[in-house]
C-alpha cells in the first residue's frame, strides 16, 4: 500500500460544519439554472461510475467459473450462457466505464468548482478593500493574502475531496456491503463492516497524535528559517560584530530541534502504514478464509473466491488514503474557516442606506468643531475648526504628532470623527457615498508608491480608460514626459515593485501626473517633497504649484520652506488650532509658527 504523506493542520477555528454550509450556496446557486444542472449530472455520473465499479467483479467471478466447468455451481451460474471470453471482455468495459464516468463527473462539475473559487475569491478580495484603514494597519498584508490563497485552495480541496473521494467512499462501502450480504452472508458484511470501523479510528488517532508531532517540527522549521532570514538580511551587521559562529550556532540549535522532531514523525508515519496495512490485511485475510472454507464445502464456487477478493483489494485502495484525505480536509476547512472570519470581519466605514453622490460646487472644505480619537485613550484632534475657501490654497504645519496627517484621513474619510462634521461645500461627509467623495480629491502622498507595471499603467491608474494624449499630457505637466521617453522602453517601461526602478523625484513626478489626470477639483499634499533632496524638491513643488492652481488644496508639511506661498498657513499643536495666517503674518507674530521657522533655518544653516 502507499505511504501515507503529511501536512499541518492547524488548530482546528469554528465550527466545519459552518464552514461546508457557507460553502453550499456557491455550489447550488439559487439564481443559476446551468450550475444546478451541472452538479446534478456530476452526482449522477458519479453513481454510474460507483455500480459499474462494484459490479465488475460479478463479471470476473462469472469468466472464472466458465474457465472451470467441472464445477457443478458454476454451472448454475446464468452469466455463463454468454462464456468465458465474452464475460471476460464484459469485465474490461464494466472497468472502463467506471472510470470513463468518474472522469464524466470530473469534466462536468469542473466549471462548477472553478466557479465557486473565483466568486470566493473575489468576493474577499473585494471584501478586504471594503475593511477599513484602521484593520489594514493591524493586520500584515502578507498575512492577508494568505488568507485569501490558502482559502481558495481549501474550498478547492474539500470540493475534490469530500465529493469526489469521501462520499464516491462511502457509496462504494455502503454498495459492496449490501453486495456481501446479499451475496454471501452477514458474517462476510460484519467482517469487513468491523475491519473498515477499526481501520477508520486507528489513522483517524494516529493522525491526531502525528499531528501534534508535526505541528512541532514546523515549527522549528519556521524558528530555523526566521533566524537564517534574520542574519541574512543583517549580513553587514554580523560581520561588524566578527559574528558568523554565533548565528551558525544560533541556527544549528533550531536544527537541531527540527531534526528531532522530523524523526519522531517519520517514525510516527511508519508505525501509521504498518498499523494500517496489520489491519486491512487482516479483514482481507479473514474473508478470504471464510470464501475458501465455502470453496471446499462446495457453496462457493472459485469464482466467488475470487471475487470476494476483487472486493476486498477494491475498497482497501480508497482507504489507503484515508489518512492523507482527512489530515488535508482538516487544513481545508480551518483555511477557509480564516477565509469566511474575514468575510465576516465588519466594515467600519460604511455608507449610510440613501447615502447622495458627492456635488462639488467650489470645493469648500470645513472641519467644524471636530475630535478624534484612533483610540480612546489618546486624543489625536480637539474641536478643530479649518476651513478652505474655494480655490484657496491652506498649509497645514506642526509637530509629530499634532494630528496633520489624521486631517487628510477623515477628508478621504478612512475614519468617521467623533465629534462635529467635515463638510465639502456643506454636505456631510457621512452623508454622501465614499466612491463619489474619494473621485473629487486628489493626492500626492510623501512616497509615492507604484504599482510593479508600466508607467503608463500607473499614470492612468488616475482616470482608467485615458487616452494615450491625454496621458503624456499629465506626464508633460508633471515634467517627466521627457525623461519617460528617454527610456529604452519609453512608457512601457516595468517600475518594478513600489516602484523601485525609479528615484524618488521620479516616482513623485508620475504620482503627480497620475493625479493631473485625475483632475480633482480638491488636492491634499501630504509632505509630498519631505523625502527628496533639495533640487529636486524645488522641481517638484513648481509642478505641485502649477497643479494647485484653480483647486482647493491642503497641504501637509513638516518643512515650513515649503509652504511659504500658501494663501494660509495653519498650526496645529495638541489637535488644535494654535495660530493661523499668512507666512509673513506669522513671522510677525512671534509665536508658535516663528520659533520652528527659527529652528529650522537654524538646522538647514548648520547643515550647509
Amino acid at each position: 500500500m502507499p505511504p501515507s504523506t503529511d501536512t499541518l493542520p492547524p488548530e482546528p477555528r469554528g465550527s466545519g460544519w459552518r464552514t461546508i454550509r457557507k460553502v453550499a450556496p456557491y455550489l447550488w446557486p439559487a439564481d443559476n439554472r446551468e450550475v444546478r444542472l451541472r452538479v446534478v449530472l456530476a452526482m449522477a455520473a458519479l453513481v454510474v461510475s460507483k455500480l459499474a465499479t462494484v459490479t465488475t467483479p460479478f463479471f470476473f467471478k462469472a469468466a472464472v467459473d466458465g474457465l472451470a466447468p467441472e464445477d457443478p455451481a458454476a454451472q448454475a451460474g446464468f452469466l455463463l450462457v454468454a462464456g468465458p471470453v465474452a464475460l471476460t471482455v464484459f469485465y474490461g468495459l464494466m472497468r472502463l466505464a467506471g472510470v470513463g464516468f468518474a472522469q464524466l463527473r470530473d469534466g462536468i462539475f469542473a466549471r462548477v468548482g472553478q466557479r465557486a473559487l473565483r466568486l470566493l475569491a473575489m468576493e474577499t478580495f473585494r471584501h478586504i478593500h471594503a475593511l477599513s484603514l484602521r484593520y489594514h494597519i493591524t493586520r500584515k498584508t502578507g498575512g492577508l493574502s494568505r488568507i485569501i490563497e490558502r482559502g481558495v485552495k481549501g474550498v478547492d480541496f474539500l470540493l475534490r475531496f469530500l465529493l469526489f473521494s469521501i462520499i464516491p467512499l462511502i457509496l462504494e462501502l455502503a454498495l459492496v456491503g449490501a453486495i456481501l450480504f446479499w451475496v454471501f452472508d452477514i458474517w462476510y458484511l460484519a467482517v469487513v463492516a468491523v475491519t473498515i470501523a477499526l481501520y477508520v479510528w486507528f489513522t483517524f488517532k494516529v493522525t491526531e497524535w502525528r499531528v501534534q508531532i508535526r505541528r512541532r517540527m514546523n515549527e522549528r522549521d519556521q524558528d530555523a528559517n526566521q533566524k537564517a532570514i534574520d542574519s541574512l538580511l543583517n549580513f553587514e551587521t554580523v560581520k561588524y560584530f566578527n559574528a558568523e559562529e554565533r548565528e551558525v550556532r544560533r541556527y544549528d540549535e533550531s536544527m537541531a530541534g527540527y531534526e528531532a522532531a522530523a524523526v519522531k514523525t517519520g517514525v510516527s508515519l511508519a508505525w501509521l502504514n504498518f498499523g494500517q496495512s496489520l489491519l486491512i490485511t487482516a479483514g482481507l485475510a479473514a474473508v478470504m478464509v471464510m470464501a475458501a472454507r465455502g470453496v471446499q464445502a462446495g457453496s462457493l464456487t472459485v469464482g466467488d473466491f475470487v471475487m470476494v477478493n476483487a472486493y476486498m483489494i477494491q475498497i482497501t485502495m480508497p482507504l489507503n488514503f484515508l489518512g492523507t484525505v482527512y489530515r488535508e480536509i482538516r487544513q481545508s476547512l480551518v483555511d477557509m474557516a480564516a477565509m469566511f472570519d474575514l468575510l465576516g470581519q465588519p466594515a467600519e466605514i460604511e455608507d449610510r442606506p440613501g447615502a447622495a453622490p458627492l456635488a462639488v460646487s467650489g470645493g469648500r472644505i470645513e472641519f467644524r468643531d471636530v475630535s478624534f480619537a484612533y483610540d480612546t485613550e489618546r486624543g489625536i484632534l480637539r474641536g478643530l475648526n479649518l476651513t478652505v475657501a474655494p480655490g484657496e490654497t491652506v498649509a497645514v504645519v506642526g509637530p509629530s504628532g499634532s494630528g496633520k496627517s489624521t486631517i487628510g484621513r477623515l477628508l478621504f474619510r478612512f475614519y468617521d470623527v467623533r465629534e462635529g462634521a467635515v463638510l465639502i461645500d456643506g454636505q456631510d461627509l457621512r452623508d454622501v457615498t465614499q466612491t463619489s467623495l474619494r473621485a473629487e480629491i486628489g493626492m500626492v502622498p510623501q512616497d509615492t508608491v507604484l504599482f510593479n507595471d508600466t508607467i503608463r499603467y500607473n499614470i492612468a491608474y488616475g482616470r482608467p480608460g485615458a487616452s494615450r494624449e491625454q496621458i503624456e499630457a499629465a506626464a508633460r505637466a508633471a515634467q517627466i514626459h521627457d525623461f519617460i521617453r528617454s527610456l529604452p522602453e519609453g512608457y512601457d517601461t516595468v517600475v518594478g515593485e513600489r516602484g523601485l526602478k525609479l528615484s524618488g523625484g521620479e516616482k513623485q513626478r508620475v504620482g503627480i501626473a497620475r493625479t493631473l489626470l485625475k483632475d480633482p477639483p480638491i488636492l491634499l499634499l501630504d509632505e509630498a517633497t519631505s523625502a527628496l533632496d533639495t533640487e529636486t524638491e524645488r522641481d517638484i513643488q513648481d509642478s505641485l504649484r502649477r497643479m494647485g492652481e484653480g483647486r482647493s488644496v491642503i497641504t501637509i508639511a513638516h518643512r515650513l520652506s515649503t509652504v511659504v506661498d500658501a494663501d494660509r498657513i495653519v498650526v496645529l499643536e495638541g489637535g488644535e488650532v494654535a495660530e493661523e495666517g499668512t507666512h509673513e503674518a506669522l513671522l510677525a507674530r512671534r509665536g508658535r509658527y516663528a520659533r520652528m521657522w527659527a529652528r529650522q533655518a537654524a538646522e538647514r544653516e548648520n547643515a550647509a
